[in-house]
């Protein structure tokens, strides 16, 4: 099998791991730049020139597309699926993940928990908002922030207000959510491959911050998922259509919810802190794509996820 890993670094953990355990299969694994790929648009001749030279004769692509360039790297995943070339996830997948708000407004829709969340362009409401979400304290997010970046703690009604105003007049988009006590600054990442979990840990911010990112210095370490956390995050990945997730939950009294769906997560924290193959895990995905050619994505195993089938209803979004 020869496999695209689209990644702007080679040296990565992820990609190093990727490139890995294909060869350990046996396949051909080329790392291939996204940002460097010029895409040809012709009537029935869709193609990709990296380096000079055409891309052709893949038989899968494994995106490991960034937050910052999602606009063309998921041009250039498209553009391998119009060359009718197996992805590992689907281009518009990746789009609605990106979008925090259309994410959210998607797993609603769809019945997956998640903290009380408010948006707004109208500022002269806000104080109206920080009481939709429960009142202070509140978490005030960034729509276009990621790693826990653009992500703020308002412990007052007050300071809610004044972060709000203030992101609002530099025209920046924001969501603001329900502060979860309970959870303690900690938060669970669940791997999820092709309908099953293959992977879960618990992250735990450093003491006094309370995000659990390990961009921010927090720290993970494995953890079971209860039948109801599975559940969850099995059910936010069909909402959005996504065969490869890290699903971020927290713990609360009234059961896990759902922050954020990734759908190009990293391996260096959960194949460290699970010491679990999960790079394996995605190769293996990506092996059952390539045989099923011409008849559809693999099915999932009988019994991994009880979702319902939202596929349908999520076009619209």
């Amino acid at each position: 099998m020869k496999l695209a890993i689209l990644s702007r670094e080679p040296k990565l953990y992820s990609t190093k791991r990727l490139v890995e355990a294909a060869e350990l299969r046996g396949h051909e694994a080329i790392v291939v730049d996204h940002l460097r790929c010029n895409l040809v648009l012709e009537k029935g001749k869709p193609g990709i020139i990296y380096q000079g030279e055409p891309l052709t004769d893949f038989d899968a692509v494994i995106p490991r597309i960034g937050a910052s360039v999602t606009f063309y790297g998921t041009a250039v995943v498209r553009q391998f699926e119009m060359m009718k070339v197996r992805t590992a996830v689907d281009s518009q997948a990746i789009v609605r993940s990106r979008d925090k708000l259309r994410s959210m407004q998607i797993l609603a829709r769809a019945g997956v928990g998640m903290p009380k969340t408010a948006f707004t362009n109208y500022s002269d409401e806000v104080p109206q908002m920080i009481e939709q979400v429960g009142g202070a304290p509140v978490i005030i997010k960034l729509l276009e922030g990621t790693q826990g970046l653009g992500v703020v703690l308002a412990e007052t009604a007050k300071a809610a207000q004044s972060v709000i105003e203030a992101f609002h007049n530099l025209k920046a988009r924001i969501i603001v959510q329900e502060f979860i006590a309970e959870s303690k600054g900690a938060d669970l990442r669940a791997f999820v491959v092709n309908g099953e979990v293959v992977g879960a840990m618990k992250r735990q911010g450093k003491e006094g911050e309370f995000r659990s990112n390990l961009h921010r210095g927090g720290t993970g370490q494995l953890v079971k998922l209860s039948r109801a956390e599975k559940a969850a995050a099995l059910l936010a990945t069909k909402a959005l259509g996504l065969d490869i997730a890290g699903v971020d939950m927290l713990q609360s009294k009234r059961g896990p919810l759902v922050l954020e769906v990734n759908s190009s997560p990293g391996l260096e924290g959960i194949e460290k802190a699970t010491g679990l193959d999960i790079a394996g895990k995605i190769i293996e995905y990506t092996e059952e794509l390539t045989k099923r050619k011409g008849k559809g994505k693999p099915k999932k195993a009988k019994g991994k996820s009880k979702a319902p089938d939202t596929q349908s209803d999520v076009a619209a979004f």
